[in-house]
This record gives C-alpha cells, structure tokens and sequence, in this order.
C-alpha cells in the first residue's frame, strides 16, 4: 500500500525530481523495493529520529484521524481489502484535494500549495 500511496503522491504533483521525501523508520519504508522507487523517482529519502523537528508527530496524528474516520467509522461497509484499499484511496485524496484547513485560510493543502507555486512563479517573471 505504500508504494500506491508514493505513485500516487508522484503522479499528482506532475513526477517532482530532486525533492526530499521524509518518514519514519518503518520497515515498510526501509524496504528495498521502496527505496528502489525513492531513487528511480530522483527522490532523496530522509528518515527521523524520535524527539528532533522530523520526528513522525505529524504521521502519527494524520493516522489517527485515518484510523477513526475511514476505519472505525466506515469498517462495516467493507466486504474484503478491496474496499479498505479503496476507501484509504478516497480518503487520502480528500485529505489532500478538498479538506480545508483554517491555517492555511480555509482552502484545501492541495490548492494552497498550488497558489504558493503560482506566487513564486509569478514572481520569477521579469516585468
């Protein structure tokens, strides 16, 4: 499931290269298929340790909501991994497509990161 969730990250900010991609150090990160598609990806894989700016507090929230809004709220529905697949797919888009967050002026992270590439853009023009 974390190589879905990694192509699909890729193939919805357009095939970024030479970014850094951080994580905690699960073994499903660690692994040498997914470091394998980290460097065929040009992305350079960063791994924190517990206590400093990158450790995994951030991970560890967004999977709590996950687990509470997809798992324990929608589990009945499911007939098989299928579905689980499918409703962490939709979850996940919905996070990051059209979940608004008041810290960000109550616009999606999806559309705050396109006005903020937008505004460098912009500003990289010559009047």
């Amino acid at each position: 499931m974390v190589l879905d969730a990694l192509e699909q990250a890729l193939h919805d900010r357009g095939m970024p290269k030479n970014v850094i991609h951080h994580s905690d150090r699960g073994v499903q990160y660690l692994s040498i298929r997914y470091t394998n598609r980290l460097e065929a990806a040009n992305l350079r894989a960063s791994v924190g340790t517990t206590g400093d700016s990158y450790d995994n507090a951030l991970a560890e929230t967004v999977n709590g909501l996950y687990k509470t809004e997809v798992i324990e709220y929608l589990k009945a529905d499911w007939q098989g991994l299928a579905d689980v697949r499918l409703a962490t797919l939709n979850w996940v888009d919905w996070f990051n497509k059209e979940r608004v967050h008041s810290a960000l002026g109550y616009v999606s992270p999806f559309e705050f990161e396109a006005m903020y590439y937008d505004k460098i853009n912009t500003l990289g023009q010559v009047a």
